[in-house]
């Protein structure tokens, strides 16, 4: 197990809504749902749906059933060097729903506020500068370097996935925020921030995380 950070709420695509092109439907979403990553919510692969999502954590001293805030609904698995060499590996997102109650969950997030929008990968750009807020780091500032990055991350015990087509910021980031949402500084969803190291954050583009998961996450396409 690992800390880790709900980057916001969602919900599933409604009906007429699309993934490509981008498109909202229209509708009552009849689930809801935290945005995190897999490794924080599903455990790297290795939980099962259903699971009890706790707040806080059992690292920071959450149990189970007095802390569970949600269950574990899906997940994007994550393809490891183990089963697959990394030349032949195509990850482009971690990340991981679990649903909760309508009226115990919300939208805005702790110094940012509501999420204004969610940007399209066509439109994130090198020199924008971004914010997050975190469980260990709180409320901090950087500057996209790159929006089309393939990087190797070391999930332990020998597992190292390669992703392709990431956001790399400045380092904003430390363990314990993977799961922030990475807007604009106006509150535009840009990426989920899911790795880093002392010089850099990792986050995959927002895009293929509600493609892939079939969620919205703002209701303007920017």
């Amino acid at each position: 197990m690992t800390a880790g950070t709900i980057a916001t709420c969602v919900y599933d695509i409604l009906p007429n809504g699309s993934t490509n092109p981008p498109a909202h439907g229209y509708g009552i979403p009849n689930r809801y749902y935290i945005l995190s990553n897999n490794h924080v919510l599903a455990n790297s692969n290795n939980a099962n749906i259903g699971d009890p999502i706790l707040q806080p954590g059992p690292i920071d001293g959450g149990s189970d059933p007095t802390d569970r805030i949600a269950t574990l609904s899906r997940f994007i698995p994550i393809t490891f060097s183990s089963q697959v060499p990394l030349e032949n590996q195509n990850n482009l997102v971690d990340a991981a729903i679990a649903e909760a109650p309508f009226h115990q969950i919300d939208r805005s997030i702790h110094w940012i506020g509501s999420v204004q929008g969610w940007r399209r990968k066509q439109n994130v750009t090198v020199g924008t500068r971004v914010m997050k807020t975190g469980r260990t780091t709180n409320h901090t500032h950087g500057v996209i370097t790159a929006v089309n990055a393939t990087v190797d991350v070391n999930y332990g015990s020998g597992r190292v996935a390669r992703f392709r087509d990431q956001i790399v910021t400045t380092n904003l980031s430390s363990g314990g925020d993977s799961g922030s949402l990475i807007t604009t500084n106006d509150g535009v969803a840009i990426g989920l921030l899911f790795a880093g190291s002392t010089s850099v954050t990792i986050a995959n583009h927002i895009e293929h995380v509600r493609s892939l998961l079939g969620i919205e996450v703002a209701e303007n396409i920017l």
